[in-house]
């Protein structure tokens, strides 16, 4: 018997009335949410001119000289925000690094934005590389707000899942922290050692991220009623959403935040565009009441700002970390001590 891999959702019903397909869709993301934490979404709004635009523009990045790239390193300035070099992560530290480079891009906010001003997590202004013209930042900049649109409309339908209004997640979608993140993986040399990832086995520490990946394909994902890695095959137009150690938090661990990694043993580069949506720094998060136990809540509430600082720290060694919280979550092996984006 194959192992199962995450479902395919038609995700149409959505932009439609309320109808016996809307609540099938409900029901089916439930269950995915519950079961593996991934799903991929078909028949969304997102074209797939677009889609090809932000996978076009980020191969004409990655095809820049080293030195270029490095001009615009996220490690410049205060926003992290820009290049980030191969390897420069490591998740399950057995090897030289993580066989990918990538490149940060959020909501490009001037620096008298108050919540620039103020210093929230996650907000400031972007890194446009000059050699790649005006194309880059015009397709970055529209593709990231299509994104947050889509990312909302996820929300509202995970709100039903939880028998919540779908109006549950507005406060938090505001001036979110919303990260687009565009990721080059090398393919790996043939003779690399079976210990080779592109990325090391992870949770993402977010709310959900949203992922669109070329047809090269590499991705996996940890099955826990089979107890073994899946495969997430490439879908054209299709787009893989995960849960973040932030929705099982807040589910009181009902959603789960799965394990997932990248080998690309294809023999020929992969790119992948994963969009990370983690709200607005000033929101609380804590415990539906409708997932909490007769035990009460699991976690005490916490900013967005606060926990994803705390991870933060978690994954790059800056500043004060919370790894002993983040060991005590489910679902975090002693292979993934860490957690942090990337598909």
């Amino acid at each position: 018997m194959a192992a199962k891999e995450p479902p395919v959702i038609d995700f149409a019903p959505f932009y439609g009335p309320n109808s016996p397909a809307k609540e099938n869709l409900v029901k089916e993301i439930r269950q995915a949410c519950e079961e593996f934490g991934f799903f991929q979404i078909i028949n969304h709004t997102i074209s797939s001119d677009l889609q090809d635009a932000i996978l076009h523009q980020s191969q004409k990045l990655f095809d820049l000289p080293i030195e270029i790239k490095e001009s615009y390193s996220k490690d410049i300035g205060d926003f992290n925000r820009g290049y980030e070099r191969l390897r420069a992560q490591n998740f399950e530290k057995r090897t030289a690094g993580d066989l990918k480079e990538g490149f940060y891009i959020g909501k490009n906010l001037p620096l008298d934005d108050p919540y620039v001003v103020a210093r929230k997590f996650g907000q400031g202004p972007n890194k446009y590389p000059e050699e790649l013209g005006t194309e880059f930042q015009c397709v970055t900049e529209e593709y990231h707000a299509a994104l947050t649109t889509l990312a909302a409309g996820i929300l509202q339908i995970l709100a039903r899942t939880l028998n919540l209004d779908e109006n549950t997640f507005s406060d938090f979608c505001e001036h979110p922290v919303a990260v687009l993140r565009l990721l080059h993986y090398p393919p790996q040399a043939p003779d690399a050692s079976s210990l080779e990832r592109g990325i090391g086995a992870h949770t993402d520490f977010g709310a959900i991220t949203i992922l669109l990946q070329d047809s090269t394909g590499g991705l996996q994902v940890w099955n826990n009623t089979i107890s073994t890695w899946v495969d997430v095959h490439p879908i054209p137009g299709a787009y893989v959403v995960n849960l973040g150690n932030m929705m099982m938090r807040w589910t009181n661990d009902r959603y789960l935040s799965n394990l997932h990694r990248v080998i690309n043993k294809s023999g020929k580069d992969r790119f992948s565009v994963p969009f990370f949506f983690s709200g607005n720094p000033d929101y609380t998060i804590r415990c539906f009441p409708s997932c909490e136990t007769e035990q009460g809540a699991k976690y005490p509430p916490i900013t967005v700002g606060e926990w994803m600082m705390g991870r933060y720290a978690d994954t790059y060694g800056k500043g004060e970390g919370g790894i002993g919280e983040l060991r005590k979550e489910p679902h975090v092996s002693a292979v993934n001590l860490k957690s942090c984006g990337g598909l």
